[in-house]
């Protein structure tokens, strides 16, 4: 056989060994592996769940703190109206009140009481978070107190501006009684609703917040004395004209009225007095005409207008010496329409043990007029 001839010979397809054949899959994971795949996929997830609740924490937490925030904002504006919008104005007109006739009193203090209503409405409507149910009940409480406060004086005013004696006491004492519904209001809020509020702040650790609390509806603790809001009305308890409850000095007792005054004008009874719409009080003179000195001498001015309510003013002389002539001046802060005719009359209360009391009253004809 040639070279040539071998060379022609078909080639055979060398075979590889089995053992190392080549595949195009990989090799399935052994039993370690697997677990430890699954290890890291359990705590990936657990982390994730961890991550979320601590999100969702946090948000839950957010949205408490905003609601505490948002509740202590919207009590204390209430109660700042409360302050400013009825306490103030409230005091400010009773300590005008002897100038001011009973019907517009009564008319401004329901205007009070109503608004002092429409603040209990809007705290009954809020949003309270639970932190804040206690605190909320207390400050309700506070309103509530206000409310009733102004609608009981808004009864008693008439009554206490009148001329009735035993009544107006009584009338007056009663005012005094309420003002403590007031001063309960205040101590309401100073001893529970700020202090719980505060408290809740504090556990949620939030600061930078004005706490919601009262500037104090009671105008002076002074109010609960039926004494000062008699005063403040321009009356006297009844029971205080002529001194004390004893038994009066031996002797004559009494007082005479003298005069009437506006400026250099004196009033005449039986003519028609022309008095200047500028003129700012009534000046009146009596005598004590007794063999004592008197103490607590009540004398009162009520201007009457052929329409509409009388404005009663009375003033209180602390002491006028035996024989000594007092003069006391009555503030014309309230007068009837211009050109409007009236009746004023000027009385001078008795005092204990007068008895002779045809001279403690003067009525005049009259109307205030410009210029």
């Amino acid at each position: 056989m040639s070279f040539f001839e071998d060379d022609d010979e078909p080639r055979r397809a060398r075979s590889q060994p089995r053992g190392h054949a080549v595949s195009g899959a990989a090799a399935p994971p052994d039993a370690r592996t697997l677990r430890r795949r699954q290890i890291v996929v359990v705590a990936g997830l657990l982390l994730l769940l961890v991550l979320l609740a601590l999100l969702m924490r946090g948000c839950l937490d957010t949205r408490a703190d905003n609601a505490v925030k948002d509740y202590n904002r919207a009590i204390g504006g209430i109660v700042r109206e409360s302050d400013t919008q009825v306490g103030v104005p409230f005091f400010q007109l009773l300590n005008e009140g002897g100038g001011e006739s009973p019907q517009d009193l009564t008319t401004q203090i329901s205007g009070y009481r109503v608004t002092a209503q429409q603040h209990l409405e809007r705290a009954r409507a809020l949003d309270v978070p639970d932190e804040m149910v206690e605190a909320h009940r207390a400050a309700l409480m506070g309103f509530e107190l206000r409310r009733d406060g102004l609608d009981s004086i808004a009864q008693k005013i008439r009554p206490a501006l009148g001329d009735e004696g035993d009544a107006a006491d009584e009338a007056i004492t009663g005012i005094a009684s309420q003002m403590s519904a007031f001063l309960a209001s205040d101590v309401i809020w100073q001893t529970r609703v700020t202090p719980l509020i505060g408290s809740t702040l504090d556990a949620r650790e939030i600061g930078g917040q004005d706490i919601a609390a009262t500037r104090n509806f009671l105008q002076g603790v002074d109010w609960l004395d039926e004494a000062t809001v008699a005063e403040r009305l321009g009356q006297s308890l009844s029971s205080g004209g002529g001194g004390d409850d004893d038994e009066p000095a031996p002797g004559l007792h009494g007082t005479g009225i003298q005069s009437v005054a506006a400026g250099d004008l004196t009033l005449q009874p039986g003519t028609a007095n022309r008095i200047p719409l500028s003129t700012e009080a009534l000046i009146v003179a009596f005598t004590n005409q007794g063999d004592s000195d008197e103490l607590d001498v009540d004398v009162v001015v009520e201007i009457q207008p052929e329409t509409g309510d009388p404005i009663r003013v009375r003033r209180t002389v602390d002491t006028v010496a035996q024989g000594q002539t007092a003069e006391v001046s009555i503030p014309l802060e309230n007068k009837p329409a211009a050109g409007q005719a009236v009746t004023i009359t000027a009385t001078v209360r008795p005092v204990e043990g007068e008895e002779k009391t045809d001279n403690n009253e003067l009525e005049f004809q009259a109307a205030f007029v410009e210029g």
